[in-house]
C-alpha cells in the first residue's frame, strides 16, 4: 500500500491534524511525523547544526504509526520521508492548519513550508488550512472529495496544492474555486508596537496587525472573503523549474 506522510505546524496533539489523518486513511497507509509542540510561522526553516529528538507516539487512530519530532514542520517531512518511513512517501499532507494560509502569509507558513519541503524532495504535497474558528462544516463537507481530486492531479516539480476552507456554516458557503492566483494582499497588515522599556536602552515589541479584507478578484484571499473554498497551485520560487532528473 502507498505510504502517506502527514504533518503540521500546530503540533501532534492538534485537532486539525487528527481530522486530516482520518481523511487520509482511505487513500493509503498513514504515517504521522509532527512537531512535539507549536511551530506556527516557521516557514521552510530546517535544522542543520542542532540535533533533533524523535519519539514514537501513541496516536489515537488505529493503524496509524506516529512520531513526534523536536524540529520544524519541514524537518518533520525530511526526517519522516528520509529516516522514519520504511520507504519514501507517495504523498505528503500538511495541516489542517488552524488559520488561513493564503496570500502573502504563505511565505511565513510552517504548514506550507512542510509541503514545499516535500515538493523539493519530489513528493506530491498538499497543504490544508481553515479559518481559525470552531466551525468545521465546510471542511468536513469538502475535504475528502478534494483530497481524492488532488491526489489524482500530479504537479510539476516544486509546486504544491494549497487548500483553504472558510469557517462559515455549510449553508453560507458558495462552493469551491480552483486554479486561483495567490493574492498580493494580506488579511493582517503588520506593524509593531512597544510594550515595555528594557534596561540599557532596549525595547520589547510585539506585532500589531490590522485586519483587512481587500483582495484582488480571482485570488485565494478574495475567494475566502466571499466564503468559497480556495484551491490553488503555489510555486516554491527558485526550484520550480529545476529538472528533477538532474538532481
Amino acid at each position: 500500500m502507498s505510504l502517506i506522510l502527514v504533518t503540521n505546524d500546530d503540533g501532534i496533539d492538534s485537532d486539525g491534524l487528527r481530522r486530516l489523518v482520518r481523511a487520509a486513511m482511505p487513500f493509503g497507509e498513514v504515517w504521522v511525523v509532527a512537531p512535539d509542540g507549536q511551530r506556527s510561522a516557521s516557514a521552510h526553516s530546517i535544522n542543520i547544526r542542532n540535533t533533533m529528538d524523535i519519539y514514537p507516539y501513541d496516536y489515537p487512530e488505529e493503524g496509524v504509526k506516529a512520531y513526534t519530532c523536536s524540529g520544524t514542520p519541514a524537518d518533520c517531512v525530511r526526517v519522516g520521508g528520509l529516516f522514519v518511513l520504511p520507504e519514501k512517501p507517495v504523498l505528503v499532507l500538511s495541516g489542517i492548519n488552524y488559520g488561513y494560509n493564503s496570500a502573502t502569509d504563505i511565505q511565513y507558513s510552517g504548514t506550507c513550508g512542510a509541503a514545499f519541503e516535500a515538493a523539493f524532495q519530489g513528493w506530491h504535497a498538499i497543504a490544508v488550512s481553515e479559518q481559525a474558528v470552531d466551525c468545521h462544516e465546510v471542511t468536513d463537507r469538502y475535504l475528502s472529495e478534494l483530497l481524492q481530486e488532488l491526489i489524482e492531479t500530479p504537479l510539476p516539480y516544486g509546486r504544491i496544492h494549497n487548500v483553504n476552507f472558510p469557517g462559515c456554516p455549510l449553508s453560507e458557503c458558495n462552493g469551491v474555486l480552483r486554479d486561483l492566483h495567490v493574492s498580493r494582499s494580506e488579511f493582517y497588515t503588520d506593524a509593531y508596537k512597544a510594550v515595555e522599556k528594557l534596561p540599557d536602552g532596549g525595547t520589547r515589541v510585539v506585532v500589531d496587525g490590522q485586519y483587512s479584507e481587500h483582495a484582488e478578484e480571482g485570488t485565494d484571499m478574495y475567494a475566502l472573503i466571499h466564503k468559497y473554498v480556495s484551491v490553488s497551485v503555489v510555486t516554491n520560487v527558485g526550484i520550480a523549474d529545476y529538472d528533477t532528473e538532474n538532481r
